[in-house]
């Protein structure tokens, strides 16, 4: 039996703490309780929900949040400050009175910290380690001790970073967390310096962790290598936010370790959803995942190459490490010239269930594809407009509307209460003729609003749709302002959102095409 498969792996997020010191990340008090709920779900063993005695926004906090369904919180604060009393120190008191039921102490385990930047003796250290731990364990607190800079301090003068594991240990530590807090160690560095740490500890030792910054982009190889050396504690954040390159991301470390070498992280029902919780935190961050990021972001099963796409259809694990839905994401075939008529057939029977590679649609949506990629037109990120070219072929899309035409005017400067931008259009829809006009903060704003106030009329259902994201890409830059660009459009209404693109000479009417596709889109679901 893989001794692993028996082996539970206590999960640590610390997204509300070391990851809000993340560049461009701030949360209020109600985006921390949203982040609460989503780790909760996930089934993290431990929340480390701030540090109560750095700012007044977390001791807020900590006072107005209650106990998590299945995860216990963990607050942040240092050792004793020098040549004082654990009773007489402000930050303690504070982290006592923020009644977790745990509280993670960092101390200095590398001496040119102590001496160089703290600036005490390596005694004082020591003693400030010890002293501060039987505190908090005499007020009945779990204490985990985070060896700041381990690896370093390893690396330099082992002798002492051991000394400071010990220290903890004997005075009482249930967590000791090896921290690799400037993120610079290779994976066969901190296998080495946890084996020697487990060999100073012994057998009797609390669970040991780690805590892996990404500055090389190898925090979860290390936080692996870590693991298979001995660690049972492991330390990160859901997405990897955190300071200057970002720390372990629990999204990608936790299926590495469950799906791959067996591990217990987390339920196995949770684990399903860790593609919709880093979602979900991710929402309440307002920062993007990567379309790239392992295992849940929206690019992680996607196929564009043909033969990728082929492969899949036939031997999922042919092109696939993993089954997507283990971690709650999907499959997704890319529509391009290079993606085959399998990768097409497969979207296509979304619409025709009975479609088959060999099909004359997907044949000429092949040769479609191919032709308009090389005019500079792309459709592996607008799926919408993918679907109305797929209609056309099987000969199921009949036009709702018409736009017969449309002017765009600019004026500049404005007044500080009038719109800079205006549009008219005229349409046709089902015999009859509709004018409308709008204004807008930018052309395709004003284009959008004319277009929907004038369909509006015979499509009530539009008043819904709104556009959420706009990209335009320069195709030949060479051609300066006279280039051909592409615009992608992203829109979406109360329950599910498309894309669309287009491509022109002119950016204003390569937004009109995009905008055109994405209202029949709209119209053509509900007709």
């Amino acid at each position: 039996m893989d001794p692993a498969a028996s082996t539970k792996i206590e999960i640590l997020d610390t997204t509300l703490r070391d990851g809000a010191q993340g560049e461009g990340l701030s949360f209020s008090i109600h985006d921390k309780f949203e982040v609460v709920r989503a780790l909760d779900k996930l089934g993290i063993t431990w929340i480390e929900a701030g540090n109560p005695g750095s700012n007044p926004k977390d001791a807020d906090f900590f006072s107005q949040l209650s106990k998590p369904e299945r995860a216990k919180l963990c607050a942040f604060g240092a050792t004793r400050k020098p040549f004082s009393k654990c009773a007489d120190d402000l930050q303690l008191q504070t982290l006592l009175k923020a009644e977790t039921e745990a509280v993670s102490i960092f101390g200095k385990s590398w001496d040119f910290h102590v001496i160089d930047v703290l600036k005490v003796s390596i005694e004082e250290n020591l003693t400030m380690i010890c002293e501060t731990i039987e505190y908090l364990k005499s007020k009945g607190r779990n204490v985990f001790f985070d060896a700041e800079h381990f690896f370093d301090g390893w690396k330099s003068n082992p002798a002492y970073a051991l000394a400071a594991l010990e220290t903890a240990f004997k005075a009482g530590a249930d967590r000791i967390v090896l921290c690799d807090t400037n993120g610079g160690s290779f994976p066969g560095e901190i296998r080495a310096g946890v084996e020697a740490a487990l060999m100073t500890l012994g057998k009797q030792a609390p669970l040991l962790g780690i805590h892996a910054h990404n500055d090389m982009g190898l925090a979860v190889a290390v936080s692996i290598a870590a693991v298979e050396a001995g660690c049972t504690h492991v330390q990160g954040t859901l997405i990897g936010f955190g300071e200057r390159c970002g720390n372990t991301s629990l999204a990608a470390l936790i299926p590495s370790l469950q799906i791959k070498l067996g591990y217990s992280c987390i339920p196995d029902d949770a684990l399903v959803r860790i593609s919709e919780l880093t979602r979900m935190v991710a929402e309440v961050a307002n920062v993007p995942i990567p379309s790239s990021m392992p295992y849940v972001g929206s690019s992680a099963f996607s196929h564009k190459g043909g033969m990728h796409g082929d492969g899949v259809l036939k031997v999922n694990r042919s092109f696939e490490h993993i089954d997507p839905m283990l971690v709650g994401n999907n499959r997704h075939f890319l529509m391009s010239e290079v993606g085959g008529r399998s990768a097409i057939a497969e979207r296509a029977r979304k619409i025709d269930p009975s479609i088959k590679r060999d099909h004359q649609a997907v044949r000429a949506v092949a040769e479609k594809i191919k032709t308009l990629e090389a005019s500079g037109w792309a459709f592996e990120g607008a799926d919408a407009s993918f679907e109305l070219l797929v209609c056309r072929e099987l000969g199921l899309y009949k036009p709702l509307f018409s736009l017969l035409a449309y002017r765009v005017m600019s004026e500049h400067p404005t007044g500080q209460y009038i719109a800079c931008c205006h549009a008219w259009v005229k349409v046709w829809v089902d015999g009859q003729d509709e004018v409308a006009a709008a204004e807008g903060n930018g052309p395709v704003h004003a284009l959008d609003n004319a277009l929907r106030r004038a369909l509006r009329r015979f499509y009530p259902s539009l008043e819904q749709v709104r556009l959420t994201d706009y990209k335009v890409r320069v195709i030949d830059g060479g051609a300066a302002t006279a280039a051909k660009v592409r615009v992608l459009i992203e829109s979406a209404d109360s329950h599910q959102s498309w894309s669309t693109v287009g491509v022109s000479d002119d950016i204003i009417d390569a937004s009109r095409n995009a905008l055109v596709d994405s209202i029949e889109y709209k119209l053509m679901e509900i007709s």
